[in-house]
């Protein structure tokens, strides 16, 4: 596995709206992205037909959008609540 990346194991800040997804931070962005998949699979988010497809809850698409996402695009669209 390669080196922890400073970037991933450094804490940042979350908007409220995350924190309702992943609980309070501040928390690295591995950990963000750990509990992001946590809730999506505690809550079956995830398209039966493509996994690759996230179906945001209330609570997911107050950080992503409501819209359907790809698990690619999902990322970024977490990082813009991190600070």
């Amino acid at each position: 596995m390669a080196a922890k990346n400073n970037a991933l194991s450094k804490p940042v800040n979350l908007s409220p709206e995350l924190e309702a997804v992943v609980g309070k931070g501040p928390l690295s962005r591995a950990q963000v992205t750990s509990k992001v998949w946590e809730h999506i699979k505690a809550n079956g988010l995830q398209d039966s037909k493509d996994k690759r497809m996230i179906n945001p809850d209330a609570k997911l698409g107050a950080v992503i959008g409501k819209d359907q996402i790809s698990m690619f695009k999902m990322t970024s669209a977490v990082n813009k609540h991190l600070s």
